[in-house]
């Protein structure tokens, strides 16, 4: 896969030889993530931050990468303040935009549309979420996850078993978690929702097409052998209305004692956030924040990672971040 100059907008872009390209150079960011040390290779660079779909992880994630490389942010949020309230198309936008950044994030609430804005981007355009479509730095930050709670286990992501629970219908980051996990051996899925909220059948397809089993059930019953649970947020914005969300929502709960019941004392959480912590629906209850196996703040972390790799990449300077390195001279807690 060619990173510098290319756009990020789907997981199908990417093969197993460049899903480890990533994390190497992941890997090589955490001192600057842990504030260890700071670099400016990226002063003067503008990161356009376009989100038009609510979001606070990916959005602050991206602008936090984007700030440890040394570069700026420019930020638009909601659909209400940007030009295509009044009209504007995707490709007007994509070419005025252009031409104030050097690189672009995107989510949008409409299914490939960040595609259709790339094709009028003069730089790289990073696909930060499109509707119920694909979420591909959610699944690469998450594939990292599973490789790094794997190898802290002495595993690794060949023969893994998961377990995905809740809406596997609208929940982009599971589609493109499970497309990710197709590249790799042996993988086995346990796909837990409603009938109404089942996996898509393109998914089941390509988990089929690489060779892998799957398993299919609507009650979370009996014991699992699963390595990762991965529990997803019921995507109530996907629903025509919220009456029609509120039937699914608490549906599958987890907390300690169902933990204990379905799971072995290994299995890692995992989960995209938000999670839901309303009473009625509960998704991870608080008494899982002290088990030493919910990864899901390990999750958020590790997302910066992820797209300071992905910015190093794309605009070349995965090799010379370390010649920019400056010393950090305030008070961290990281």
């Amino acid at each position: 896969m060619k990173f510098e100059g290319s756009h990020i907008l789907s997981v199908n872009q990417f093969d197993r030889e460049s899903i480890e390209r990533v994390f190497d150079v992941a890997n090589q960011m955490a001192p600057y993530a842990k504030r260890q040390k700071r670099t400016t290779v990226l002063d003067g660079a503008i990161l356009g931050n376009l989100f038009f779909e609510p979001s606070t992880r990916t959005r602050v994630s991206f602008g936090t990468a984007f700030n440890l490389l040394g570069g700026d942010v420019r930020e638009t949020t909601g659909m209400s303040n940007s030009a295509l309230a009044k009209g504007e198309s995707l490709y007007d936008t994509a070419r005025v935009l252009s031409g104030y950044s050097d690189i672009i994030a995107m989510r949008h609430p409409d299914s490939g549309s960040v595609a259709e804005f790339a094709q009028g981007s003069r730089v790289p355009v990073i696909n930060g979420g499109d509707g119920a479509n694909e979420h591909p730095t959610q699944a690469l930050l998450d594939l990292y996850t599973i490789q790094k709670e794997l190898l802290y286990h002495g595993g690794n992501i060949d023969g893994l078993h998961i377990a995905m629970i809740g809406d596997l219908k609208y929940g982009r980051t599971v589609h493109s978690l499970s497309k990710l996990l197709c590249l790799f051996k042996n993988v086995r899925f346990t796909l837990i929702s409603p009938k109404e909220l089942a996996m898509p059948d393109s998914i089941l397809n390509a988990i089929e097409n690489a060779g892998h089993k799957y398993t299919m059930s609507e009650t979370l019953e009996g014991n699992f052998d699963a390595d990762i649970c991965y529990q997803t947020r019921v995507q109530e914005e996907r629903f025509d209305s919220q009456e029609e969300a509120n039937l699914y929502r608490g549906k599958f709960r987890l907390n300690q004692q169902i933990y204990t019941k379905h799971f072995q004392s290994k299995t890692v959480i995992m989960h995209p956030l938000p999670r839901d912590s309303r009473m009625e629906a509960n998704e991870l209850d608080n008494d899982l924040n002290m088990n030493p196996n919910l990864a899901i703040f390990r999750q958020t972390d590790n997302g910066v990672l992820v797209r300071m790799a992905l910015f190093a990449l794309t605009l070349g300077v995965q090799n010379i971040v370390s010649k920019f390195d400056k010393e950090v001279h305030w008070y961290s807690g990281h």
